[in-house]
């Protein structure tokens, strides 16, 4: 990929489970040469499962296109190692326990003397000038601690996002991250050295319940499938299915009543006027769609959204996505030589090709050679 737009860049990688894998392996999609340092006995995601031909999926999603060189960053001489890496690194990312860094020698003053053009990115759970900073952190705590489960689920339980979130967004801000210290050092010359906390990135993603609390005094509740702030934006149960639909502005709820529930006076109703009110009188207005939907399959309710100029959609499950026709898949190889194939990122185009999934310590011996000479 030497015409990538990240090609030639060398990033080291101390990392483990997601945040971190994920930025580093979306820097080596973009051409960038990752090298993964891992302990003996690999890092923790390669031991969650053995879910593709004996892979890890966690490892395979996250690890593609990397090499993988075990060191004990403990012994002196592996410490030398990764000095001697870092000499020749663009970025470093890691996401160790807070202060292991800075037990290695690596302490902010030390990087900035030493290395003054590397990017180096620290994932934490928490901000380390703050009194959470020493907290053991995890997807699931994050989420909790960041108010993300009191507005996901049903009204009668709270409940966590089916995916890692707060670890995908938090590798999401990394990479942006670093490709903005790029961009600066393109000019000043200077690396940088950025923190990246997983409780930040759930805490913006909670933005709008924090500015509904503090501005109006309103808890957003819990709706299930349905939307906390836009109505209607829900699930409705025709004769032989479920459709799902969206409508954001007052031409669409116009357009939905008349043309989908055939319920023109709906629109202008003193109650369902703006958004405002039709949240604020949901229970009323399901009462009027819900009978309305009921009435009408699945195919005419469809037909009736689209020429409403409404949006709408099924509800999938994974073995729907399995098949789903806009589901786009890029093929990996893995440390075996097998193949699985998984969702292509975005951006990427059906001429992306990653490279393998490294085993465990496989390019050790070229990495010490190659940066000591040995």
């Amino acid at each position: 990929m030497s015409d990538a737009p990240l090609s030639g860049l060398l990033v080291i990688a101390i990392e483990q489970a997601v945040a971190a894998p994920l930025c580093t392996v979306r820097l080596g999609d973009a051409g960038a040469r990752v090298i993964k340092i891992e302990r003996e006995g690999g890092e923790t995601a390669r031991h969650y499962d053995a879910t593709v031909h004996g892979t890890s999926a966690y490892f395979a999603w996250l690890n593609r296109g990397k090499e993988s060189a075990v060191l004990n960053l403990k012994d002196q001489a592996d410490l030398g190692l990764l000095f001697c890496m870092l000499e020749r690194a663009d970025v470093l990312v890691q996401n160790l326990a807070p202060g292991a860094l800075a037990r290695m020698g690596l302490t902010p003053s030390v990087i900035a003397k030493r290395f003054p053009r590397l990017i180096a990115i620290s994932i934490n759970g928490y901000g380390q000038d703050t009194p959470y900073a020493p907290m053991r952190a995890y997807d699931m705590l994050i989420q909790a601690e960041s108010g993300i489960c009191a507005v996901t689920g049903t009204p009668e339980t709270p409940s966590k996002i089916g995916v890692s979130a707060a670890d995908i967004a938090t590798g999401m801000n990394a990479h942006a991250a670093v490709l903005e210290a790029l961009i600066d050092r393109n000019t000043s010359g200077r690396g940088r050295q950025i923190e990246i906390a997983m409780f930040d990135s759930m805490a913006d993603w909670m933005a709008v319940p924090l500015l509904h609390f503090e501005h109006a005094g309103r808890e957003t509740g819990r709706y299930g499938l349905s939307h906390a702030s836009i109505y209607p934006y829900r699930p409705f149960d025709c004769r032989d299915g479920t459709v799902i639909i969206a409508t954001q502005t007052n031409g669409e709820w116009a357009r939905l009543c008349e043309t989908v529930v055939d319920r023109p006076e709906l629109a202008d109703h003193s109650d369902f006027a703006t958004n405002t009110l039709r949240v604020a009188n949901r229970a009323t207005l399901d009462s009027e769609l819900e009978p309305a939907f009921a009435r009408l399959s699945m195919d005419d309710a469809i037909s009736r959204l689209e020429a409403a100029g409404v949006a709408w959609a099924r509800y999938s499950e994974v073995k729907d996505l399995a098949s789903h026709p806009a589901l786009r898949r890029m093929e990996v190889t893995l440390a075996d030589g097998r193949k699985a194939t998984m969702p292509r990122p975005a951006a990427r185009d059906d001429g992306f090709y990653p490279g393998p999934v490294p085993a465990l310590g496989a390019q050790t011996a070229a990495v010490r050679c190659e940066f000591q000479g040995t």
